[in-house]
């Protein structure tokens, strides 16, 4: 799963490092998340009625979104934060 995404030198084994992995995907997806809002995902289409339901469920579906890019690899800010975890942690 993220040890395709991570090399080696880096990859996760502690439940302490999976812990901190899966804070950097999560932190990853809320930046996606608030690019593709940016960007005009999840704004309603003219043909629906809108509404706040439809407002409701479009930031649900950003949200899946980007939670779906992050642990398919991102855009590589996962790995960098972790990464960065690490190395703070072994000083």
């Amino acid at each position: 799963m993220y040890v395709s995404l991570v090399s080696s030198s880096i990859a996760p084994t502690s439940s302490q490092n999976e812990r901190m992995w899966q804070a950097a995907q999560k932190l990853e997806a809320v930046f996606l998340a608030e690019m593709l809002k940016q960007a005009g995902f999840g704004q309603p289409i003219e043909g629906f009625g809108g509404g706040v339901g439809e407002d409701q469920f479009a930031s649900l579906l950003v949200n899946h979104q980007a939670q779906a890019l992050a642990k398919s690899g991102g855009v590589g800010l996962a790995e960098k934060i972790f990464k960065s975890m690490v190395d703070h942690t072994n000083e």
